[in-house]
């Protein structure tokens, strides 16, 4: 994997499939701050009346303890609108942003509590400085936080979801006689690499021979491994037929269930 100065997060998973994310400019992540910022503040305001008493009445310790709780409140908000939003602050939703992991994994609370207890380094001398310049000479415009916590910041992309039905028609799909099999294949069979097989078929014109040939050896391969059929089921499938029959029996369950 390897981003480049186009400002493109390139990343190849295990089965082959390579896919690209545009990462988020220095403006719009500024604009996110700044939107996430206000809806805080505007929320800070229902603690504020107790801080300030904290403040005029507790002296220095009392000053100290309004800081940190206010410094809590608000990396606090962050890190929950992070990890119960899939990488999404409100100012992040309303910009089309997300934070992601940088090999394009799932986003680990760790990851999301390293980048948001740093904003502060980021933050020095003052308004993003130290942040934003490491950033500006970062290929993948990470900040302190980012490479820290080992994440990016991209836009998302809204995209037409493939025609299912299209790309699986006109196959009899041997794996039906077996209807048991089937129910325990989509047990074992992940949402991620349902997406990965289904955008392989969608893709597959856009693949050299060779690699095609890998590609779908390595996916039918795994999905053997999964669940085992008898073999005068699947005797003769090639390996792109037998990734097709996977695919219809995983897609054909969740759109008769929604």
């Amino acid at each position: 994997m390897n981003a480049s100065r186009t400002a493109t997060l390139q990343i190849a998973t295990p089965e082959g499939v390579a896919f690209s994310l545009p990462l988020a400019g220095p403006f719009t992540r500024a604009m996110a701050f700044s939107i996430d910022f206000v809806a805080i503040m505007a929320a800070m305001n229902v603690i504020a009346p107790i801080l300030r008493a904290m403040q005029l009445l507790g002296g220095d310790t009392g000053m100290g303890v309004a800081i940190l709780i206010q410094f809590v409140c608000m990396e606090g908000a962050r890190m929950a609108m992070e990890l119960f939003w899939r990488g999404q602050t409100l100012g992040k939703r309303v910009m089309g942003l997300r934070v992601m992991d940088e090999s394009g994994l799932k986003l680990r609370p760790s990851q999301v509590v390293v980048r948001n207890l740093l904003r502060f380094v980021d933050m020095l001398p003052m308004f993003y400085a130290l942040g934003g310049v490491v950033a500006l000479f970062n290929s993948r415009s990470q900040r302190l936080g980012d490479l820290a916590a080992g994440t990016v910041v991209v836009r998302t992309i809204k995209t037409t979801p493939p025609d299912v039905a299209a790309v699986l028609a006109g196959k009899y799909n041997s794996l039906r006689d077996h209807p048991h099999l089937e129910a325990r294949l989509r047990q074992k069979v992940g949402p991620e690499e349902a997406q990965v097989a289904l955008n392989a078929l969608v893709r597959r014109e856009e693949l050299t021979p060779e690699a095609k040939i890998t590609l779908f050896e390595n996916l039918a391969n795994h999905f053997r491994e999964l669940v085992k059929f008898p073999e005068e089921t699947v005797h003769g499938l090639s390996d792109e037929q037998y990734v097709r029959n996977v695919v219809e029996t995983i897609f054909r369950r969740r759109k008769g269930a929604d």
